[in-house]
């Protein structure tokens, strides 16, 4: 364990082997850190948190910090984060709000570049990466392998599905679903995301059938909930579709509609 004389380091603090905290760095409250995990000079560690093994936090990120809600009255709440994660300089990630599930909860092998923003009660999947500047507001769900252009932002209570990517400005004011790609303010989907796709290994015939259903949802012109129907039905087989439709069916918010589309396309 390596701890420079200069940081300041809780005695409620629990700190796994190897841990390193740098010069400047503030580790504050009940906080755990998972072995080897890395405190760069002035980051910032606060509140109920809890890091995974091998995870870094660079210099005046800060994670843990209390949740930006008019609501929060001090009430203990967490955030719990996997291991492997990168957090670059000035990032923020804060603890859940006791409105919400009172947990923000962060999965593992994530990239977060500079100035991004992870806000209260989100859940984050693995294997995510968030270029410079994404802002993600309260009650976010991100769901694995999911990639945030720069400067891209998600609307509260908004989900981005699996292997799906917002290109970099784009505003999510409403779901986008998994394997797609969106972009835009407000942000429209303007096809499938085949880099990702192929990058964790989806199969040349379940490509095939996301392009088909694709065209299906999201491109024929009929009516969202009787093009589900016809697609559930036709690639049965398939999970990842499956997976596509059962999104679209549990949305709240709305889904995002394709470039060109009509909104009476949601009816």
């Amino acid at each position: 364990m390596a701890i420079h004389p200069t940081a300041i380091v809780d005695t409620r603090a629990e700190l796994g082997p190897d841990v390193e905290i740098g010069a400047y760095a503030v580790i504050e409250g009940a906080v755990r850190l998972g072995a080897r995990v890395q405190v760069h000079a002035h980051g910032m560690v606060r509140g109920d948190t809890e890091i995974g093994a091998d995870s870094r936090v660079y210099s005046y990120a800060c994670i843990g910090g209390d949740p930006q809600d008019l609501k929060y009255r001090g009430e203990p709440t967490r955030l719990v984060v996997g291991e492997r994660n990168t957090f670059r300089e000035f990032t923020t990630a804060n603890r859940g709000t006791a409105a919400g599930h009172g947990i923000t909860r962060i999965g593992s092998d994530n990239l977060f570049m500079a100035n991004t923003h992870v806000a209260h009660d989100c859940v984050v999947g693995d294997h995510c990466v968030f270029a410079n500047s994404v802002a993600v507001a309260g009650h976010v769900t991100i769901q694995d392998r999911v990639v945030l252009g720069g400067l891209a932002a998600v609307h509260q209570f908004g989900r981005i599905g699996r292997c799906a990517m917002v290109g970099g400005g784009g505003m999510a004011a409403q779901d986008v679903p998994p394997f797609t790609i969106a972009q835009g303010d407000r942000a429209r989907l303007v096809g499938l995301n085949v880099v990702g796709l192929r990058r964790a290994g989806f199969s040349r015939e379940v490509m095939g059938a996301l392009k088909g259903a694709y065209r299906e949802l999201f491109q024929s012109g009929m009516p969202l909930r009787i093009a589900a129907e016809q697609v559930k039905a036709f690639y049965s087989d398939v999970p990842e579709v499956l997976e596509m439709v059962a999104f679209l069916e549990s949305s709240q918010r709305g889904i995002c509609r394709s470039v060109g589309s009509a909104d009476a396309a949601d009816e």
